[in-house]
C-alpha cells in the first residue's frame, strides 16, 4: 500500500507572511488607543467574478482623528472596461494616471493595513472585491476584522423613535445627514474620505469606550 502523501504547504510570498505576522498581536482594548483603515474601491462593476477594481483608496484614523499624510491611493492596470460605470468614477482605460498591477495594488494594500479595522460604507463589498484578487493572485483572503458605517448609523437610530428607520442608507444619505462636502463623492479617495468623517460622527454618537463595543454584531 503506498503511504498518504502529505499536502505540500501554500507557498506564500514574504509580503503575505509580513502581513499575517501583525495578527499575532491582538487589538488593543481601547477606540482611541486603535488604528482604524476607511477604505473603498472603485470598480468596474459589482460582479466578484467577471469585474474587476480600478482603485482603492483609505485613510487612517488614530484618536478620533484623520491621519491626512499617511494617506493611500492606487490606480490598477486592467483590461476589462465599462463605459457605463466609468461616468461615475471617471477613470478612464487610458487614463494618464499611473497604475500599477493588480498583484502590487494588493501588496501594498496588505503593508498600509496591517491588522487595523477596516471601515468602509457596506464595506463587506470592498473586502469582498480585494479577496476576489487576492484569490486571482493565489492568496488568502484577507484577516482583517471590519466595521460597515451604515451598520454603525443604523445602531444610532435605536435610540430614537421619531427617525422612520430605512432598510438601506447609502453613503450620499450619511453625507447629507452630518452635512459632510460631497465634493470628491465617487472617487475611491473622496469616498473614504466621507465614510472617514461619517464614521467619527457615528463614534460621537454611540460613545464605545472598547473595540469589543464596535466589534459586536
Amino acid at each position: 500500500m503506498w503511504p498518504f502523501s502529505k499536502k505540500k504547504p501554500l507557498e506564500l510570498p514574504d509580503f503575505w507572511r509580513e502581513y499575517e505576522e501583525h495578527f499575532k498581536e491582538k487589538l488593543l482594548e481601547g477606540i482611541h488607543e486603535n488604528t482604524f483603515v476607511v477604505l473603498d474601491t472603485e470598480t468596474t462593476g459589482f460582479s466578484f467574478t467577471t469585474d474587476r477594481m480600478l482603485c482603492i483608496g483609505a485613510l487612517k484614523l488614530l484618536d478620533n482623528n484623520i491621519v491626512v499624510k499617511d494617506s493611500f491611493e492606487v490606480f490598477i492596470q486592467q483590461e476589462h472596461y465599462d463605459s457605463g460605470s466609468a461616468e461615475i468614477h471617471g477613470i478612464l482605460k487610458k487614463s494618464k494616471r499611473n497604475s500599477i498591477s493588480e498583484l502590487e495594488a494588493l501588496k501594498q494594500f496588505l503593508v498600509y493595513a496591517k491588522n487595523h479595522v477596516l471601515v468602509g460604507h457596506h464595506v463587506m463589498f470592498d473586502v469582498n472585491m480585494i479577496n476576489a484578487a487576492l484569490k486571482r493572485n493565489g492568496l488568502p483572503k484577507l484577516k482583517n476584522k471590519t466595521l460597515d458605517t451604515e451598520s454603525l448609523y443604523i445602531r444610532t437610530l435605536l435610540v430614537s423613535t421619531v427617525v422612520q428607520k430605512k432598510e438601506r442608507y447609502s453613503l450620499d444619505d450619511l453625507a447629507k445627514k452630518f452635512s459632510i462636502s460631497r465634493k470628491d463623492r465617487h472617487t475611491a479617495l473622496g469616498d473614504a474620505f466621507i465614510t472617514a468623517i461619517a464614521f467619527l460622527r457615528i463614534i460621537e454618537k454611540l460613545k464605545p469606550k472598547k473595540i469589543k463595543d464596535l466589534l459586536k454584531k
